[in-house]
C-alpha cells in the first residue's frame, strides 16, 4: 500500500480496509509504504474499534524496515525562488 494513510480514511474506507486486512491475514504478505511513523497509525485510523482490528492484523507477524528519516523528495525536488 503506497502513501499508506496519506489521508485519513473514512468510515468506509476503514472498512474497507479490515475486510482486506481480514482476507490477506496469515495468508498473504503486504507492504505498508509510508512516510507516517507506526507509533501514529492508530490515531490516524480514527483511534476506534475499526482501527484496534486493521492495527491488531498488522502488528503481528510483522517485519518493520525502518529506511531511517532521509526524504529522497527534498533532496531532489527543484528549488524554489
Amino acid at each position: 500500500m503506497d502513501e499508506w494513510l496519506l489521508d485519513k480514511p473514512t468510515e468506509s474506507m476503514r472498512t474497507m480496509l479490515l475486510e482486506l486486512m481480514e482476507r490477506r491475514y496469515g495468508e498473504r504478505s503486504t507492504v505498508f509504504c509510508t512516510q507516517h511513523q507506526q507509533k501514529g497509525w492508530h490515531q490516524r485510523l480514527g483511534a476506534g474499534v475499526h482501527a484496534d482490528a486493521i492495527m491488531d492484523r498488522i502488528i503481528h507477524y510483522t517485519t518493520w524496515v525502518d529506511t531511517g528519516t532521509y526524504n529522497m523528495r527534498e533532496q531532489t525536488a527543484p528549488a524554489t525562488a
